[in-house]
């Protein structure tokens, strides 16, 4: 067989590369998994009532910051998984010659993100549902053994990650922007920007860690040179999935035109970039891009954004539009079936104030 392609890597790289959409369909399969878990822990959430503080009163689980938490975090991941989805999509409908590679590469790297994150997602609504959440019945049990085989179809995702890895340790360069002029000490943690600037500034130093191990990896040896660099710029594709996931997320804000959309898509853009650069704290404070006092204030800002969120959990979710036959078929997703499962004829009080 002859090719111009060159040489057999090239040749090869080419005959998989009819894989892309499917990449794309394994990013949207689970995507999806992970909206409709949401769907389903959110409302069990509301529907699910346990002892209150006082003697004879009861309050939903959704009443309780250690419940609700953690599923306005995986809010916040899936909705930046959904506007990274939406973005790669465009963007390779759109594509040219000139830039298939780069956009190849963007698919490639969306569908390991969101496949790894859905896992978690439909995980931790598993368990916010109890032993609920285990009956096949109730429609989470089997979400994230489904979910491992978007991991490994059409690529398996620690794979065409080391090749995206590889691509970008040199061949890349890292899209800093909107952190403006003021020291970084005097920048506000909730202004969506300069958040998405320390995300980038991690991008940059992780590919720097790469580019310096594979300068000063033993010669010679080209698997033991890559053994020194695959650590920092596997981090560097995660960060850079992550930046690429929130420029999505602010053009979402950007363009939502009703008040209250704007305002929520905000916060939880806000709660999702908060929550990405808490790894990082220390080398961005090591390296002047936050302050002490920045950091120390994370926690707290991460809580308030978490309360403020709260009383809207069932409009979030609300707006992943799941077909209503869906939610109908799961007994745990209807607070009917929960007060026949308690076996109780009172009548159920409305959450605590969250």
């Amino acid at each position: 067989m002859n090719s111009n392609l060159g040489n057999r890597r090239r040749r090869l790289l080419r005959s998989i590369s009819r894989i892309t959409m499917g990449k794309l369909c394994m990013s949207a399969g689970t995507l999806g998994m992970s909206r409709t878990a949401l769907a389903i822990a959110v409302r069990y959430a509301h529907n699910r009532f346990i002892a209150g503080t006082k003697p004879g009163e009861r309050v939903a689980l959704a009443a309780h910051r250690s419940h609700h938490g953690r599923l306005i975090e995986k809010l916040a991941m899936v909705y930046a998984m959904t506007f990274l989805h939406r973005t790669t999509v465009a963007r390779w409908a759109e594509h040219t010659d000139e830039d298939r590679a780069e956009v190849e590469r963007l698919v490639a790297i969306a569908k390991g993100w969101i496949t790894w994150q859905a896992r978690d997602i439909t995980i931790e609504c598993r368990e916010r549902c109890g032993a609920q959440g285990l009956f096949p019945a109730n429609g989470l049990a089997d979400l994230p053994q489904n979910i491992e085989g978007g991991i490994t179809a059409e690529g398996d995702n620690l794979v065409i990650w080391v090749k995206a890895a590889a691509e970008m340790v040199l061949g890349h360069e890292v899209a800093r922007r909107g952190a403006g002029q003021l020291p970084a000490g005097e920048r506000d943690l909730t202004d969506l920007h300069f958040l998405r600037a320390l995300l980038a500034e991690a991008e940059a130093l992780w590919q720097d860690r790469a580019r310096t191990a594979l300068r000063e990896g033993p010669s010679g040896n080209p698997l033991s040179r890559w053994n020194e660099t695959s650590p920092a710029a596997l981090e560097m594709v995660s960060v850079h999935a992550r930046l690429q996931a929130a420029d999505a997320f602010i053009c979402a804000v950007a363009q939502a035109m009703d008040p209250s959309v704007r305002y929520l898509l905000e916060r939880l853009c806000l709660l999702f970039l908060l929550r990405q650069i808490n790894e990082h704290t220390g080398d961005l404070l090591a390296d002047g891009h936050m302050s002490g006092d920045q950091v120390r204030e994370l926690p707290r800002t991460v809580n308030a954004v978490i309360a403020e969120l709260a009383p809207h959990m069932m409009t979030l979710v609300d707006a992943f539009d799941i077909p209503a036959e869906i939610l109908a078929s799961v007994p745990i997703a209807g607070g009917a079936y929960i007060d026949q499962y308690l076996d109780t004829a009172a009548p159920r009080p409305a959450p605590l104030p969250v």
